[in-house]
């Protein structure tokens, strides 16, 4: 049975990278009414996955426990990410409104913030020398430089008619290829592809049956199957694994590895993911209004990340207990929740969704795909 990938959700508008990522909350009702709580918890939920991972790392070296919550966590969060991604780009087709959308919430950020957290280093590590390089992303910025990567190359997807295994071959293929080169994290953006391609090719009614109860029942023991599995590997695995920075021999294995660990790891993703996304509430709470600024949270957080490590902050022996343990998570926790409240994206909304208006050309306006508001 052929999809109609153009058309467009029945629960949820269709956007952009970084509305996946945070669109800030309209505040028109119409707006409001709009948006589907369901996503918006799987955005903030997710966020909040990066955040505990990037907050546990320091602690894995001396906890097999927070190992195995950490492995657990990487071996899904960023595919989840991937994956709504691509489901809220099935309708990208190169015209000027969404061209530029990608343009103000994709490269702009990316330009603004890979300078940022350059001069960041600079003056915590005192190097001033330390390279700006547009092309080799610094720690959480080659997600922006990936999507950007995906969504030019959207239509191209939902033209082949087996879009999901050409994407996991070019995986596989780069998971071979010591030599590939690092430019545009380019390991990164061909190991976590197969996962935004499935998005594009996924429609409404496939997250629907995830929320069902069976389902959500059958991913309770799966889930507690990961954690044990996660708890008994941990000695020996490497996380490296899950990061898709390089190919299999960076990990010392032969490259031939390359061609059944990648094919393993996405189905192991994709179970998780799974299993995470039948839990995500569907209805509006708490934090619901927060999956409108995960941009803020993501793009923010990782210089509180980085100058706990710049300043030893995990030093104290305390936080290598269990108690402490339970503290950093909550900190992460509430770390991020702040980042993505109101108040701080008024503040940040200069930085991260900067007003470029003067960048494009007026003929544009009236042009199909870009509304009087700029957004296609």
């Amino acid at each position: 049975m052929s999809h109609d990938l153009s058309a467009p959700a029945p629960t949820a508008p269709r956007k952009g990278l970084t509305e996946v990522l945070a669109e800030p909350a309209s505040p028109a009702r119409s707006a409001s009414a709009r948006r589907d709580p369901y996503f918006d918890n799987a955005k903030y939920l997710t966020i909040v996955l990066v955040a505990c991972g990037h907050a546990w790392e320091p602690l894995t070296h001396g906890s097999r426990f927070a190992t195995a919550a950490y492995l657990t966590v990487y071996a899904f969060h960023m595919p989840a990410f991937a994956l709504v991604s691509g489901y809220f780009s099935r309708s990208f087709d190169m015209a000027p409104g969404r061209v530029r959308r990608l343009l103000t919430s994709v490269v702009v950020p990316y330009l603004v913030f890979e300078t940022a957290y350059t001069l960041f280093y600079r003056w915590a590590q005192d190097d001033p020398g330390y390279p700006l390089s547009l092309l080799d992303p610094w720690y959480v910025m080659w997600f922006l430089l990936a999507l950007f990567v995906w969504r030019i190359t959207t239509p191209i997807w939902l033209t082949l008619r087996h879009p999901v295994p050409i994407a996991l071959g070019l995986a596989v293929l780069a998971a071979v290829s010591p030599d590939l080169g690092g430019d545009i994290s380019i390991q990164r953006v061909l190991g976590f592809l197969p996962f935004f391609v499935l998005g594009l090719t996924l429609r409404a009614e496939h997250f629907e049956r995830l929320r069902t109860r069976r389902v959500r029942l059958l991913a309770l023991p799966v889930g507690a199957a990961a954690l044990v599995t996660a708890y008994l590997v941990a000695p020996w695995f490497s996380a490296g694994w899950l990061y898709h920075r390089g190919s299999v021999t960076g990990q010392g294995a032969p490259n031939w590895v390359g061609l059944f660990s990648t094919p393993a790891l996405f189905c192991l993703a994709l179970v998780l993911t799974a299993c995470f996304l039948s839990w995500v509430p569907g209805r509006h709470l708490w934090f619901t209004a927060l999956g409108a600024g995960t941009m803020y949270g993501y793009l923010l957080h990782g210089f509180v990340i980085k100058a706990s490590r710049f300043w030893d902050w995990y030093d104290h022996p305390w936080l290598h207990t269990a108690p402490g343990e339970l503290a950093v998570t909550a900190a992460a926790v509430g770390l991020i929740t702040a980042l993505c409240s109101g108040p701080v994206r008024t503040v940040f909304r200069f930085v991260v969704e900067p007003r470029v208006e003067w960048m494009f050309s007026r003929d544009n306006e009236d042009r199909p795909g870009l509304t009087k508001s700029g957004r296609g």
